[in-house]
């Protein structure tokens, strides 16, 4: 089933995006909530339309995304996280230290992946700051 999403929803994609999903995903809960629409001819023409005027505003949208990105990278990024036995963790890195990590940079948390870091070492966190612009940050936990 193809529709139309009217908003951002964590891991299935950004408003006005078209995506397929699975039939009674998008019959029993994005379409009553007033998530999505279901993606018509006339539905699609109408969001070319409002994408081509958006153009514009986009264009420094995704300009200050890039900056941010790259901002990302340059960061030196350490968690401090306890030590249970040699390099393994006394649990795993969460989003929030993460994030905490990354303080003062505005990011929409719903759309940062990071792997399962149970170990002391080097890994890369996923971020999506727009559509268009995805951005591998490396960062590295250390001992506390």
């Amino acid at each position: 089933m193809n529709i139309i999403l009217l908003e951002n929803i964590e891991k299935v994609g950004f408003k006005d995006e078209i995506i397929t999903v699975k039939n009674g995903y998008g019959r029993n809960f994005l379409i009553p909530q007033g998530k999505a629409i279901l993606a018509t001819d006339s539905a699609v023409k109408v969001l070319e339309e409002k994408l081509r005027q958006q153009a514009k505003k986009e264009e420094k949208v995704i300009a200050d995304a890039n900056v941010t990105a790259e901002t990302l990278k340059e960061l030196d990024i350490k968690i401090k996280a306890k030590i249970s036995s040699g390099t393994k963790l006394f649990g795993k890195i969460t989003l929030a230290q993460f994030m905490s990590a990354i303080d003062g940079i505005e990011i929409d948390k719903s759309f940062v992946n990071i792997p399962s870091a149970k170990e002391i070492g080097k890994y890369e966190a996923t971020i999506r700051l727009h559509r268009t612009v995805t951005v591998t940050v490396p960062f590295e936990v250390i001992a506390e």
